[in-house]
């Protein structure tokens, strides 16, 4: 019995250091563990009062800081698991190569996502901005990661890939003080131009929307069968539509009136 307990007493001896060894890593890496969580608070906290003085959209903020966060603390584990003797090789490995496979997949997205950072960084434009951009125009609702939404002139809202507003040509006509809206219509080669001139000025004088510098304007251009007036006129973006809605309409009435020959093929513009 007593031979047993020496032996016993000999392996446990023996253990002894390996044990303790061990736990004094794990302890190690625990201490690890809870600074290095503290210190990754710390730095997200101060990256998003900087993101917040710099004026950065807040939803690029949070998502900014939380990739921020998972990143460092995805490394902090791995960092703490070796440790304490655990292999992380190959899970960085498969870690790897799955991230490339979700990336190979989401290639279109990862595109859209991309266009959504680039447009909440740099801002070409922002919520309540009238724009054209890929065929559509419309107000800008809402700016998300993936897609930007408008509402166009029908009411209806049109859902534009972020990817395709950050690569291709956007017309931003919120962010100029002025635009040039114009009206255009037909008349026959007998009709008096300056009297229609005349005509088509006398509608713009009292209408307080309308800019007076730059001055209104007419310019005719021939053509093969009758000759194109155009009415341009200075306005707030905001009311380009409307203007050329009512003077499209009054235009034609008040021409037609003094026995203007008025071309089949009248139309606006604005």
């Amino acid at each position: 019995m007593e031979k047993q307990v020496n032996s016993l007493w000999a392996q446990l001896n023996g253990w002894l250091p390996t044990v303790l060894g061990y736990v004094g890593q794990v302890v190690l890496a625990l201490v690890v563990l809870v600074i290095g969580w503290a210190i990754i608070n710390m730095i997200t906290r101060a990256m998003g009062r900087m993101m917040a003085a710099s004026h950065i959209e807040p939803t690029l903020r949070g998502f900014l800081i939380s990739v921020v966060s998972l990143l460092l603390k995805a490394l902090l584990l791995i960092s703490v698991a070796s440790m304490v003797g655990i292999a992380t090789t190959s899970f960085v490995a498969v870690l790897g190569a799955a991230g490339l496979a979700v990336g190979m997949a989401l290639q279109g997205s990862l595109a859209n996502f991309a266009g959504g950072v680039l447009i909440l960084l740099f801002r070409p434009f922002k919520v309540g901005d009238t724009i054209s951009a890929g065929g559509n125009t419309g107000t800008v609702i809402s700016i998300e990661m993936f897609r930007t939404v408008l509402r166009d002139a029908s009411n209806e809202l049109i859902y534009v890939p972020n990817g395709t507003l950050s690569n291709n040509v956007v017309v931003n006509s919120s962010e100029a003080e002025r635009l040039l809206a114009s009206v255009s219509l037909l008349i026959d080669y007998n009709d008096d131009i300056d009297k229609a001139r005349a005509l088509l000025l006398g509608l713009l004088e009292n209408d307080e929307l309308v800019l007076k510098d730059p001055a209104p304007s007419v310019s005719f251009l021939p053509q093969p069968a009758n000759i194109a007036v155009s009415l341009g006129f200075w306005c707030a973006p905001g009311n380009v539509a409307s203007l050329v809605g009512k003077y499209s309409e009054a235009a034609i009435k008040v021409l037609r009136k003094e026995g203007y020959r008025l071309g089949v093929n009248s139309r606006a513009s604005g």
